[in-house]
């Protein structure tokens, strides 16, 4: 027996004709030097639809890749809209990838057009001329007409200016049929190991993506909601959240390129967010702010998604308890969309006992299938016990990378899984508790160290700001852990003192034997943790290394 329910393609075409038909009175709100500027949902439409008419003129049919350089604002939601929408590929070049990189995954996707931002027009120039397959190049924002042009002039681009392209163009009414499993974005890893391995969403991965953020276990989006993503949109399509706002009819409010802590907070209290999603650094900063200026409230804000790396839980507590901010971890990779679990608590859960939830990485959401496997590839049981790598499967998990030629990397697919690299446990409730990276694991004496818990208690300290855990070669225990600590302004803790902080938690052997106090933990370009950074430091004899004694 077959349903006789209408097979309905599942695209970014109809999540743009929803959210600006259904909800044009919804707004998306840029951050800006004096203040913030706005546009309905029914105005970006006509953007949209000036925006793909003027990439048609420019020779866009087809799949074609488009790549955006831009910062989160509202010229770039017309790019997220309009490029899927009219059948091409978005591609969200990383503004932080070094130059090599950035021209590697340029030329890697064949970029037709790339659109950038008045502000990043320095940061792109340098290297545009070695982007091959480049033929034009739109200057988006309000100061693009001042912008450095002639530095772009000299690739032997062809240069256009946002606004007097679009100002030519009539807008689109219609657009064309697009299969839902045709490509509608790429993304490209961060490139922590060799070069980065592009991972391409369909239109049918994107929208089932959306439609799972929208939901109570991870944003809960109605269109009373204002969603302010402060991961880039360069990463991970921003987590989902733009597609999911205007799925909902959520209000948008971009931060631009004001991602400070001071900024940021004035542009929150102008535009009234309710639902945000940033990093833990990010965060971190945003508190530090906030303990400095206690008449300074964020009472807009009712929940808060973080994600990108462990989530400490003295961070979350911090926020709960001295500004009532709610955090909800969330764990994935550009490989998975980005969202496959978030740490939502189970019912019945309360006090204490709750934090054991909500520090790890949470439930695995509906239409996510997770295990572990140990190293000879045999599947371990879902009991909070057994440790291994966490394996995921799902409708918006790829399978492959872009035109991958490197076997070792494409040994991550294997019958339908997708390893993630990330060690930890899952119980029977699809918990997932992650103890390290597998790159990350400590193994000293033949017993397994995990930096993360480390690192989590560590920033529970009182003094500490920031630390990362790496292990270090040791000629008797094989490696042994060495902390790089931040401390918070004026803070004068020790070595001995960290420790004994420790030890209340950690048996004696997991304890670190080496500190290094340091200014700022190394960043990767999505603003991770680096931790070959630190192991270079440390190698070179860069770190001003301190024993506990």
């Amino acid at each position: 027996m077959r349903s006789t329910m209408q097979d309905v393609q599942l695209t970014i075409g109809s999540i743009l004709e929803h959210g600006t038909n259904l909800h044009g009175d919804s707004e998306v709100v840029t951050a800006t030097p004096d203040g913030v500027r706005s546009a309905s949902y029914a105005e970006v439409r006509g953007q949209v639809g000036r925006l793909a008419n003027a990439l048609r003129g420019l020779g866009i049919t087809g799949d074609q890749r488009v790549g955006t350089f831009q910062w989160n604002n509202t010229e770039h939601l017309a790019a997220y809209l309009a490029i899927p929408s009219m059948g091409a590929v978005l591609h969200t070049l990383n503004i932080r990838l070094f130059p090599e990189q950035l021209v590697y995954v340029a030329n890697h996707a064949e970029d037709k057009v790339v659109i950038v931002d008045d502000s990043l027009v320095g940061l792109l120039a340098p290297q545009l001329g070695q982007l091959d397959t480049v033929e034009h190049v739109i200057v988006a924002g309000p100061d693009a007409a001042s912008a450095d042009l002639d530095a772009l002039r000299a690739t032997g681009k062809q240069i256009h200016l946002y606004d007097d392209l679009l100002s030519a163009q009539e807008e689109d009414t219609s657009w064309p049929d697009v299969d839902e499993r045709d490509a509608a974005a790429m993304c490209y890893t961060s490139g922590t190991t060799g070069n980065p391995k592009g991972v391409v969403y369909s239109h049918r991965s994107a929208w089932l993506h959306s439609q799972m953020v929208t939901t109570g276990n991870v944003g809960g989006m109605t269109w009373e909601d204002r969603v302010l993503p402060i991961v880039p949109m360069f990463h991970a399509n921003a987590w989902g959240l733009v597609y999911a706002a205007m799925m909902s009819g959520a209000s948008l409010c971009m931060p631009d390129r004001w991602l400070q802590a001071e900024p940021l907070v004035r542009f929150i209290q102008q535009s009234r967010p309710t639902l945000s999603g940033a990093v833990p650094t990010i965060w971190n900063d945003v508190l530090q702010y906030l303990d400095a200026h206690t008449d300074v409230r964020l009472d807009s804000i009712r929940r808060i998604l973080c994600g990108g790396s462990a989530v400490p839980v003295s961070l979350q507590k911090a926020l709960a308890d001295r500004h009532g901010l709610e955090m909800r971890q969330a764990w994935g990779m550009t490989e998975t969309s980005p969202v496959a679990s978030a740490a939502g608590v189970p019912v019945g859960v309360s006090g204490e006992e709750q934090w054991r939830y909500r520090g790890g990485q949470g439930r695995l959401v509906c239409g996510v299938q997770g295990r572990i496997t140990a190293d000879d590839g045999s599947v371990l049981p879902n009991d909070d016990e057994a440790v291994g790598e966490v394996e995921v499967r799902g409708p918006w998990i790829t399978g492959a990378y872009y035109e991958s030629d490197d076997p070792e990397v494409d040994a991550k697919f294997h019958d339908g899984w997708l390893r993630t690299g990330d060690v930890g446990r899952i119980d029977q409730l699809g918990y997932i508790t992650l103890t390290d990276r597998a790159k990350d694991v400590i193994k000293s004496g033949g017993e397994w160290i995990s930096s993360v818990d480390l690192e989590n208690a560590l920033m529970g300290h009182p003094d500490v700001l920031e630390a990362a855990v790496v292990g270090i070669p040791d000629e008797k225990w094989q490696e042994r852990p060495l902390a790089s600590v931040v401390l918070k302004e004026g803070a004068t803790t020790t070595p001995a003192e960290l420790r004994a902080h420790l030890a209340k938690d950690f048996a004696k052997w997991q304890l670190p034997d080496a500190f290094a106090f340091i200014d700022q933990v190394p960043r990767t370009s999505v603003g991770k943790f680096d931790k070959k950074v630190l192991r270079k430091e440390y190698a070179d004899g860069d770190l001003d290394v301190h024993t506990a004694d």
